[in-house]
């Protein structure tokens, strides 16, 4: 047998609930090998091929979607007409919400969403679309080497023309500051904790404030192309800017925020949104 083996296939950008940490904006690496016999090409599949089918099959059901632990116990889900409701009781006994189109969620076979319990999903879903000579597929994922600084959000864009509409999708993103041309690691340590597990929420999005069980909770909503979507969450987790939370917007109310904290200095920011991507805001 022979394995073929593509590494960094793609970027799967998404949120996951977690018992512990909340929801949770994740950006991970995919990694995939696959053992099979040659075909009459002398492949076991041709490299366009594999980046082809298996992206498009995990843009479709794993990327920009909440990812949810089915098999724990805190976990409740319900279906009805094309729309999926989640509900989802953390450890601290605090909950979160979901609702919205179905396609929007991605119900995982485990008590938690991590690297391994992920791929192995992944793996079930890749496998009956491979052709016959394929008879192992392995993936692998990772998240990208951080040194210094990095936060994880959720968010989601109601005027977005794709799935990053969806209201709560994430990413794992490094972030740089520069005050009056010198790199500032404690600015960017600073803003990775004003960050840390958030979610990204736009102020006119906000349905509602109430408290439950004594803990306080924010209640998003907005209608979109894909449909109408809800979220609930505790409030602590909650960090509220006035703009729709595109990374442009994120870079610019980070400058901002700098600059009127310290007025006498010049910022560059270098927001990410996930792996290798982001926006630049000067002030």
């Amino acid at each position: 047998m022979t394995i073929l083996f593509v590494n960094r296939l793609t970027v799967i950008d998404a949120s996951l609930l977690d018992p512990l940490r909340g929801l949770l904006g994740q950006s991970w690496y995919l990694d995939v090998e696959l053992e099979g016999s040659l075909d009459h090409q002398g492949m076991v599949l041709d490299f366009g091929e594999v980046k082809k089918q298996i992206k498009r099959c995990v843009d479709s059901e794993f990327d920009h979607r909440l990812l949810i632990p089915a098999a724990y116990s805190g976990c409740r889900i319900e279906d009805h007409d094309g729309r999926r409701d989640v509900y989802f009781q953390l450890a601290s006994g605090a909950r979160i919400e979901h609702r919205g189109p179905a396609d929007a969620c991605a119900p995982i076979d485990a008590e938690r969403i991590d690297e391994t319990t992920l791929a192995t999903a992944i793996q079930h879903r890749l496998k009956p679309i491979l052709p016959d000579n394929v008879l192992r597929i392995s993936a692998n994922l990772h998240a990208e080497e951080i040194v210094g600084a990095s936060y994880q959000y959720s968010h989601g864009l109601k005027h977005h023309e794709g799935n990053c509409q969806r209201i709560a999708h994430g990413h794992r993103s490094r972030i740089y500051i520069f005050r009056d041309g010198r790199r500032s690691p404690e600015l960017e340590s600073d803003w990775a904790q004003r960050w840390k597990d958030s979610y990204l929420g736009t102020k006119a999005d906000l349905k509602r404030k109430f408290t439950l069980d004594r803990t306080a909770y924010y209640h998003f909503g907005y209608i979109s192309r894909q449909g109408g979507f809800e979220l609930i969450l505790p409030k602590r987790s909650c960090y509220l800017i006035d703009t729709d939370s595109t990374v442009e917007n994120l870079a610019r109310h980070i400058c901002t925020i700098l600059k009127r904290e310290h007025p006498a200095s010049e910022f560059r920011v270098a927001a990410f949104e996930g792996v290798d991507k982001g926006s630049i805001s000067e002030c």
